[in-house]
């Protein structure tokens, strides 16, 4: 991609795009039948994408080199070059979302990228190629399907991918920063997980905290996501009504087929992720948190035969236990209140991510204090879940390395190189 007129580099990146949007209902059910979150999100997924293809086209020609002052007869200027291959290794979560959104910045820097999918989520990546290979020029985008450790390990190990980028587990992330180190010096990006709070001062309006927390914590693909707000951290003074009221509506969302537009909630991805939200489930009994909503998987009809949780809520859990600091990566919220608001601030610190935040309060000064104290990459105040174009997400701690969805990373996907240039005089 490199060798094409950056002009003509945007509108590769626009016919993409098209291509996308003209397919998007195709794409949304390839990801339901893969990873079984809801129809209605899997449609939204594929706008998210075509959106960030065409973001970057715009920001070509943003790719700026910069000229330094120096003495008489000398001139100084930089100039930004392409990696030449890049590796992006995505999650389950958001198949597709992810594996077009993704290409969006390497490309428009002029990069080849090679997309290794989640094994349990390759179809919507594989038709991404299929769309590709009639806009973008041969060997510009590689899909390569497998397990991690056969393919994801290949290409963190190959000498001649030198730009990386990881969106999954911390645990996975740091076995990718060892094994990267172990060939050659590769730049790194790693998005990572989550335990992220929401913070709600007694001051702020109840009604519009309990939806919060509901969109918060992505309940509707199941609370597969590393930006889930999956601690809720309440003042004493209206912390049962907020649980009461959250509770209640988690009682009311309806389970069912991902491919039914009713549905509230769908599948876990697979066995060992339902596995995993099982065992949280009754982690959180043994430690003695209270539940208030949901802790069973569904039994009912056809939906026993699948892989479908209740969502659910643990109240009073204690802020030091195992459901308050690992993530679980599945619908499990757990609550915990507060009174003052340096307690608020250590008990939203006291874990080892900083992806996200989200602060409720009508006291501007307590909420930007908060935004200023809060170690998160990406803080919301009276809102949550909304990602704005152009703006850096990445987390803090164990959350990550590196910014994405904005200018910062598309400059990552370059290198840059200084020239000095002496005239002779």
């Amino acid at each position: 991609m490199g060798a094409i007129d950056p002009t003509e580099r945007a509108g590769v990146l626009h016919r993409l795009a098209d291509a996308i949007d003209d397919n998007a209902e195709e794409l949304a059910l390839l990801d339901v039948r893969d990873n079984g979150s809801p129809i209605r999100e899997m449609r939204n997924d594929a706008r998210v994408a075509s959106a960030q293809l065409r973001y970057y086209a715009g920001l070509i020609l943003q790719l700026h080199g910069q000229t330094t002052t120096t003495s008489r007869g000398r001139l100084n200027y930089s100039i930004r070059q392409p990696w030449g291959v890049v590796g992006r290794i995505i999650p389950f979560n958001h198949p597709f979302m992810f594996a077009a959104s993704k290409i969006a910045a390497p490309l428009a820097a002029g990069n080849c990228v090679i997309v290794k999918p989640s094994e349990f989520t390759s179809l919507s990546a594989l038709r991404l190629g299929e769309l590709a290979a009639d806009i973008l020029p041969p060997g510009v985008l590689n899909i390569v399907t497998g397990f991690g450790a056969e393919a994801g390990d290949a290409l963190v190990a190959h000498p001649k991918v030198r730009r990386l980028a990881f969106i999954g587990s911390a645990q996975t992330g740091r076995a990718i920063l060892r094994r990267g180190a172990e060939i050659n010096v590769k730049s790194i990006t790693l998005e990572l997980g989550g335990k992220n709070p929401l913070v709600v001062f007694p001051d702020a309006d109840v009604d519009t905290a309990v939806e919060a927390a509901l969109r918060g914590m992505n309940f509707t693909w199941q609370g597969q996501s590393c930006g889930s707000t999956s601690r809720l951290i309440a003042h004493a003074e209206i912390y049962d009504e907020l649980v009461t009221a959250v509770g209640k509506r988690l009682d009311e969302m309806r389970s069912g087929s991902p491919e039914d537009e009713a549905t509230d909630t769908g599948a876990i991805v697979s066995e060992p992720q339902l596995e995993k939200v099982l065992s949280y489930i009754a982690i959180g009994h043994e430690e003695g948190a209270r539940l208030v909503a949901g802790g069973t998987r569904v039994t009912d009809g056809d939906l026993g035969k699948g892989r479908f949780v209740r969502p659910t809520l643990f109240a009073d859990v204690d802020p030091r236990s195992r459901l308050a600091q690992e993530e679980i990566f599945g619908p499990v919220l757990a609550a915990m209140p507060f009174r003052t608001y340096d307690q608020a601030l250590e008990i939203a610190n006291n874990v080892q991510y900083g992806l996200t935040a989200s602060v409720f309060t009508r006291d501007l000064a307590i909420a930007h204090r908060f935004a200023e104290d809060i170690e998160a990459g990406y803080v919301w105040v009276n809102d949550v879940s909304r990602h704005t174009p152009g703006t850096a997400f990445g987390g803090f701690k164990d959350s990550g390395l590196g910014r994405e969805e904005n200018v910062e990373e598309l400059e990552s996907y370059t290198q840059s190189k200084n020239v000095h240039v002496n005239f002779g005089r």
